[in-house]
């Protein structure tokens, strides 16, 4: 009879106190770990429009070098997948994919043939969608 009892203590489960203590450390980590997580979510959606911008961009590059200008605001990104009327020496797509992305918060990418900043401006607005902003609100174009 005493190994019976041993055995069921043995087969006993973890009490409501146990599980309790392992349940308020489980929520302090993930209540310091999860902001940090967060943060570097937003940073890496504004390096990811840098880096679509900075790609954006060698296609416009490559669009001048063939067409002889960049293409005009109302021709738009769209030149660059799509043949324009009345341009001569086209020899896109001039992406890799025959799609003009949008920003990582799903939005256009703005154009504009003259820039105010350089040749041509291209950027987008963050996460907000209005000028200005910081962290992931921030604007993010080719001329910063």
């Amino acid at each position: 009879m005493a190994k019976a009892n041993r055995e069921r203590r043995t087969l006993r489960g973890f009490t409501l106190l146990e599980l309790l203590v392992v349940l308020v450390i489980l929520g302090l980590l993930a209540s310091l770990v999860g902001p940090q997580v967060l943060r570097h979510v937003g940073t890496s959606k504004t390096k990811t429009a840098g880096l679509q911008i900075q790609e954006l961009g060698a296609a416009l590059d490559l669009y001048r070098l063939e067409v002889g200008r960049y293409p005009s605001t109302q021709e738009g990104l769209d030149a660059l997948i799509k043949e324009p009327s009345g341009v001569t020496n086209w020899n896109g797509p001039y992406l890799s994919k025959s799609v003009i992305r949008k920003d990582p918060w799903g939005n256009d990418y703005l154009y504009r043939y003259p820039g105010e900043h350089g040749e041509y401006d291209l950027y987008t607005l963050g996460a907000d969608g209005r000028e200005g902003g910081e962290d992931e609100n921030s604007d993010v174009s080719n001329w910063e």
